[in-house]
């Protein structure tokens, strides 16, 4: 007859009615340990404090049920050892008694402290990163060096930093090779070759954009899911000897960027590539890394004057002049502009340079000389019929209402605003809004209090 080795518990307990122990024995896991000291003890006394309610239940629910549920307490030995045992509770035939069997925990508890550990080091070990992730993009955002990530294979950029953006209107999206004057793409493309070889290339000149200005390209191969990219740095080598005036240093770009008019460039398609500050206001965009790789159309609004119109019109006679439509800004605000355009270049490497002129204001701006002159044509009939010192009085307060208007017009109904401009503290505005009686919706803005 085969022997059928049956595992025995870590902790046996023989226990009376009231859960006194009156036996108690240990498996060799739990080595050391004498628990003769318990017998006679009640079981409650041989746990901390935590475990006394565990036991209790366990207890009634074995007399009432013949069997308890799963308890996980804290064994206190006699030694002053504990260790976390799961015990169920069984009653025993007749006057038995009941028995406690109990499975110790040390093991599990040990792995699972080792798991929260392995946790908390995974992490830090994220946020460290998140860290380091963030470091680099600071960099990558603050540097005034262009620089760009593009694909190994396709050579179509992932990401571009404002500096790139600013000086070469390049975007996410793009084919870099195209950029490339034909002459040096060969050149380019070795250089390339000597980066996915060594891990990096020394930097060249390429011609790059519609103008074929000399950038210094130096590339270095990053890996990266799912395929490797190259990391380009850019950095201008300045004008070249036969385009550059002599003695004079350039502005272009800041004189572009303090235009007051709206200025744009795009592509041929109508892509934009760069726009100065008065052109994001009048989107009212935040910045200009938001609109590059944009369709200038997103913003025209006018059917029957969209961009389609505007690019045909640019591509067959090479200008457009004073074409009128409506732009609707990021806000939901509509701006009646005037569009010039020009363009530049031939086949892909056109690009087309539009000034955007807001016509809506310098309506306002009549209507509201129209209304002082109105003031003006009624005072001039009282002459003959009202003494001159009180023409006087109604001629500069007519005027002096129509200043205040301007003020409150030109501030977008901020008081505080108008009374700086009109050279008058707040209450002397005050006063002289109710004096005239300004309507409200001139004088207030959204959210101003009266």
């Amino acid at each position: 007859m085969n022997r059928v080795n049956i595992a025995q518990p870590d902790v046996t307990l023989m226990l009376d009615w009231e859960g006194v122990i009156r036996e108690a024995s240990l498996s060799t896991s739990i080595p050391e340990e004498g628990v003769q000291d318990w017998v006679g003890r009640p079981w409650t006394e041989t746990v901390t404090d935590s475990g006394s309610d565990w036991i209790r239940r366990m207890l009634e629910a074995a007399r009432n049920n013949g069997v308890s549920a799963f308890g996980q307490v804290r064994q206190r030995f006699p030694s002053g050892k504990e260790l976390p045992i799961e015990y169920t509770t069984v009653r025993l035939g007749g006057e038995a008694g009941l028995i406690a069997v109990g499975k110790n925990l040390q093991a599990v508890a040990e792995l699972q402290s080792r798991l929260i550990a392995t946790q908390q080091a995974r992490e830090q070990d994220y946020w460290k990163l998140r860290e380091i992730e963030t470091r680099s993009r600071l960099l990558f955002d603050a540097s005034n060096e262009a620089v760009l990530i593009v694909e190994a294979e396709s050579l179509r950029i992932i990401e571009a930093n404002p500096a790139a953006i600013r000086a070469l209107g390049l975007a996410p999206g793009w084919e870099f090779l195209r950029e490339v004057a034909p002459r040096d793409e060969q050149t380019f493309r070795g250089m390339l070759q000597r980066a996915r070889e060594q891990g990096r290339a020394p930097g060249i000149v390429v011609h790059l954009g519609a103008e074929r200005a000399a950038w210094l390209v130096r590339a270095t191969l990053m890996t990266r899911d799912p395929s490797p990219v190259y990391l380009l740095q850019l950095a201008a080598t300045g004008f070249d000897a036969q385009t550059a005036p002599r003695g004079a240093a350039l502005r272009t770009e800041e004189l572009l960027d303090r235009l007051p008019d709206a200025f744009v460039v795009t592509d041929q398609d109508g892509t934009i590539r760069r726009a100065n500050s008065a052109f994001l206001d009048l989107i009212q965009a935040a910045a200009e890394g938001g609109v590059v790789g944009e369709s200038l159309g997103r913003w025209l609004a006018q059917p029957g004057a969209g961009l389609s119109v505007l690019l045909g019109a640019a591509h067959q006679h090479g200008e457009v002049r004073l074409f009128t439509t409506m732009i609707t800004g990021e806000l939901g605000l509509d701006a009646k502009v005037e569009i010039s355009a020009a363009t530049t270049g031939i086949g892909s490497a056109r690009a087309i340079g539009f000034v955007l002129r807001d016509v809506g204001r310098r309506a306002a701006l009549r209507d509201d000389g129209g209304q002082l002159r109105e003031a003006l044509a009624e005072i001039e009939a009282g002459v003959g019929r009202t003494p001159l010192p009180a023409l006087v009085r109604r001629t500069a307060a007519a005027l002096e209402r129509h200043c205040i208007d301007r003020a409150l017009r030109l501030a977008s109904g901020n008081r505080t605003a108008a009374a700086e401009l009109l050279g008058l503290s707040r209450q002397t505005l005050y006063a002289k809004l109710g004096r005239y009686g300004v309507p409200e919706d001139v004088a207030t803005v959204a959210g101003e209090d009266m």
